[in-house]
C-alpha cells in the first residue's frame, strides 16, 4: 500500500468511499466501549482481593513499634508502610511521608500550600504578580488541571524520547524568577511511555533556577509498572542526584499504589529533603491527626516488602502486555507505512501516544465516539486542552477486555484513515 500522501485525488476518493462503508458497519454494531482513562481492568483489581482478608476480625492491628492502628496518631505514616514505599520509591525511610490514597491529592495540597504559605519561608505565590509552571507536552491532563485551577500560567516544553527539552528548561528557569515548578512523569511518561535518560535526570538535578522556591514535581507514578521482565527502563534516583549536585531541596517526589493495589483505596507518599518535609509537616499537623493507618497496615501485611510488590506487578504485566501488544500490532498492520500517523512503543506504564496528521486528532476522536468508542479527548494532553497541532491522541489499553480492545483499535485505525483522507483531499481543492 502506498502512502496516502502519494495518492491522487481520485484514488483517495475511491478509498474514502470504501472506508465509509466499513465505518457504517461499525456504527451498526452499537458499540459501547470506553478507552478514555487508564483504569485497571476487573482482572487487575481481582489480583489484590487477598488484601481484604489480611486484617480479618480479631487479628492484631498493632505495628512493630507498638502503635495501635485503630487509634489516632502517627502523622507521617506507620514505620512498616514508610519502609515499603521508601523501597518502592528508592529513597531513605527518613525522607518519606505516607498520606492517604491519592498522590494527585498530595500534589494539589503541595500547590495549595505554596499559594497560601509559600515554600520554606518564601513569599506565598498568591501574593506574587505572576506564577508560572513548565509543562512537558504531551503530558498528564490532571497535572495541568491543578495548575490551571490555581491560575498558574503554564508554558509548554516539548518532550523527546530522552525527556523534556532540557536546553529549554535550563534557559527558562535560569532567566525567569516567576517560574516556580515543572511537572514531570519521569518513567513511562503519560502519555508517550518515555523514560528520562540518565543525562536528563542529572541535568534536572543541576538546574540553576532564578527562583529559590522552584521545585521539580517528580510524579513517579509508574515506578514499578513494567510490561516485560527482560526489557525495563530504570531511572537515576532524583533525590540522591539533587543532593549530590548541591540542590537537596529542589524536588518533590510522588508515588502511590493506585495501580498496584486498588486505585481508590491505595496508599500514597511524598519523598523529599528533610528541610522540605519539615516545612510540609507544619501544614499536616493542622490538616490531619494522621492518615488511614489501618489501610497502611493492610498493604504491609499483604505485600510484606518490595519483593512482594515486584511479584505482584508481574501479574499485572501478564494482563496488560497482551493488550499493549494487540494495539501496537493493529496500528502497524493497519497504518504502518501509510504516512498518516506515528505512535510510541512503551515498555511500561499505561498509555500509548499517537500522533496523527496535523489538524486531525479532534476529528478522529469524534468519529470514534459516533461509532461507540470513547477515547481521551483530543487536546487533553496539553495545558488548557489546547494541542497547537491538533494531532496527539492518548490510547489507554488497560480497561477494555482484549476482544473489545481489538475491536476499538481497529475502529480507531479506520477513523485515522478517514480523517487523514479528508485532510489530504481538502489540501488538493
Amino acid at each position: 500500500m502506498k502512502k496516502y500522501t502519494e495518492m491522487t485525488k481520485e484514488e483517495l476518493e475511491a478509498l474514502r468511499s470504501e472506508l465509509n462503508a466499513k465505518y457504517k458497519e461499525y456504527q451498526a454494531k452499537d458499540l459501547k466501549l470506553n478507552m478514555a482513562r487508564g483504569k485497571p481492568c476487573v482482572e487487575q483489581l481481582d489480583l489484590s482481593m487477598g488484601m481484604m482478608d489480611v486484617l480479618a476480625g480479631g487479628c492484631d492491628l498493632t505495628c512493630d513499634d507498638g502503635t495501635d492502628c485503630r487509634n489516632y496518631g502517627v502523622l507521617d505514616g506507620i514505620p512498616e508502610a514508610k519502609e515499603l514505599l521508601a523501597d518502592m520509591m528508592e529513597v531513605p525511610v527518613d525522607n518519606i511521608i505516607i498520606y492517604g490514597n491519592s498522590s494527585l491529592n498530595i500534589m494539589y495540597d503541595t500547590i495549595a500550600r505554596s499559594m497560601t504559605h509559600g515554600v520554606m519561608g518564601s513569599t506565598p505565590w498568591s501574593k506574587l504578580d505572576k506564577v508560572k509552571f513548565l509543562c512537558p507536552v504531551p503530558g498528564y491532563d490532571r497535572h495541568f488541571k491543578i495548575t490551571e485551577y490555581f491560575g498558574i500560567e503554564m508554558i509548554n516544553v516539548p518532550m523527546t524520547p530522552e525527556g523534556p527539552d532540557m536546553d529549554m528548561v535550563e534557559k527558562l528557569v535560569s532567566e525567569d524568577e516567576s517560574i516556580k515548578g515543572i511537572w514531570c512523569v519521569p518513567k513511562y511518561s503519560n502519555p508517550q511511555g518515555y523514560s528520562y535518560s540518565d543525562l536528563t535526570v542529572r541535568r534536572f538535578a543541576r538546574l540553576e533556577p532564578a527562583a529559590k522556591d522552584f521545585r521539580i514535581y517528580w510524579d513517579n507514578a509508574y515506578t514499578v509498572h513494567h510490561l516485560y521482565d527482560d526489557k525495563q527502563d530504570n531511572l537515576v534516583e532524583i533525590l540522591a542526584e539533587c543532593k549530590r549536585a548541591g540542590n537537596p531541596d529542589m524536588v518533590y517526589k510522588f508515588a502511590s499504589t493506585s495501580k498496584i493495589s486498588f486505585p481508590g483505596s491505595g496508599i500514597a507518599a511524598l519523598a523529599s529533603s528533610l528541610n522540605n518535609l519539615e516545612d510540609i509537616t507544619k501544614q499536616l499537623t493542622v490538616q490531619t491527626i494522621g492518615h488511614d493507618k489501618v489501610n497502611q497496615l493492610r498493604h504491609v501485611r499483604y505485600f510484606r516488602d518490595i519483593h512482594g510488590i515486584i511479584e505482584h506487578m508481574r501479574k499485572h504485566a501478564d494482563i496488560l502486555r497482551p493488550k499493549f501488544e494487540a494495539v501496537l500490532d493493529i496500528l502497524e498492520k493497519e497504518l504502518g507505512g501509510l504516512g498518516i500517523g506515528e505512535w510510541t512503543k512503551p515498555k511500561g506504564g499505561y498509555f500509548i501516544s499517537f500522533d496523527s496528521l496535523d489538524g486531525c486528532a479532534k476529528d478522529i476522536v469524534a468519529r470514534c465516539k459516533k461509532a461507540g468508542v470513547i477515547m481521551t479527548g483530543a487536546g487533553a494532553t496539553y495545558p488548557y486542552g489546547k494541542d497547537p497541532k491538533d494531532s496527539n491522541i492518548r490510547i489507554a489499553p488497560s480497561y477494555p477486555s482484549l476482544a473489545d480492545l481489538i475491536t476499538a483499535t481497529e475502529l480507531f485505525a479506520l477513523c485515522v484513515k478517514l480523517s487523514s483522507i479528508n485532510k489530504l483531499l481538502s489540501a488538493k481543492e
